[in-house]
C-alpha cells in the first residue's frame, strides 16, 4: 500500500468511542511548523488519554488498535463500519490492524465466581 491513511480507533463493549485519523493529525502537525504557528497536542497524548481511559474502567473491556487503510477510506467511512455491523469491524481491526491495548475477554474462558 503506497499511499494511505492510519487510523488509531479505540472501542469497548458499547461501541466505537474514538476513530482518529493519525496521517491528517501529522499533515496537520507538519504543516503548523512549516508555517510557524503552535501545532496541534500530538498524537501520543492521545493515546495516553485513550489508555488512561482504558484501564480507569477495566469493566468495560477496552481494546485501542492501529490500522493502515487506503486512502479512499475516510474517518465516516471507519466510523460507518462500525455503526453497521460492530462485530465484523472489531473482527477485521483485529485481524489486520495493530493492537495497541486490549482488555478484551475471552469469550471462550468460562469463569466460576
Amino acid at each position: 500500500m503506497s499511499e494511505g491513511n492510519v487510523f488509531l480507533l479505540s472501542w469497548d463493549n458499547t461501541g466505537l468511542e474514538a476513530c482518529i485519523n493519525i496521517t491528517e493529525y501529522e499533515k496537520a502537525e507538519m504543516w503548523a511548523r512549516l508555517s510557524n504557528t503552535e501545532p496541534p497536542v500530538g498524537i501520543s497524548k492521545a493515546v495516553q488519554h485513550l489508555m488512561l481511559r482504558a484501564r480507569a474502567n477495566p469493566q468495560r473491556h477496552y481494546e485501542i488498535y492501529t490500522i493502515s487503510v487506503d486512502n479512499n477510506i475516510s474517518k465516516e467511512d471507519m466510523c460507518e463500519m462500525f455503526n453497521n455491523s460492530p462485530q465484523h469491524a472489531a473482527e477485521l481491526i483485529r485481524d489486520r490492524g495493530n493492537k495497541v491495548f486490549s482488555d478484551r475477554v475471552d469469550q471462550q474462558t468460562v469463569k466460576i465466581v
